[in-house]
């Protein structure tokens, strides 16, 4: 051994038994479902491409069954991304271990709302609406009935 030791970051620390799911491996379940939901892929299908059940993939979304290098690879291919992109908008390790209500929320948190099944459908009506003007009409509709004002209120 050398008398000079390098310095290691430290890990994040692994959950133990009965604390529930590590929160890296939730990470990277919620980056896999919203993936999967902006695809249209139901997890069945997913399952199917890469050779597992769609239950073990609704584990894998929850984080509560952990993700091996091969299979995260895999399902990279699969899904048509790098294996970063799981591992995109990680919070801090600070963040991981105590979150804190004043954070804003991440742009994976803003994501995931957006790809809800009901968002998605709403979009896809949305544009289903072949008028141009009955579509503005409609977005400004939706507008208001969110509480934001129109942009041009014309007469």
């Amino acid at each position: 051994m050398s008398a000079t030791k390098s310095k290691l970051s430290p890990a994040h620390t692994l959950s133990r038994r009965g604390e529930g799911p590590n929160p890296i491996d939730i990470h990277v379940g919620a980056r896999l479902r919203l993936r999967r939901t902006l695809l249209g892929l139901s997890q069945e299908k997913l399952g199917e491409a890469v050779g597992i059940t769609f239950q073990q993939l609704q584990k894998y979304e929850r984080g509560s069954n952990r993700i091996s290098a091969s299979r995260l690879f895999n399902l990279s291919q699969v899904l048509g991304v790098p294996v970063s992109y799981f591992f995109e908008d990680m919070p801090s390790p600070e963040h991981i271990a105590a979150p804190s209500p004043d954070v804003p929320p991440s742009e994976t948190e803003e994501f995931e709302s957006m790809a809800r099944r009901e968002t998605l459908e709403l979009v896809r009506a949305y544009y289903r609406i072949e008028d141009p003007s009955v579509r503005k009409r409609t977005f400004d509709l939706l507008k208001a009935l969110g509480g934001e004002r129109a942009l041009d209120e014309a007469v």
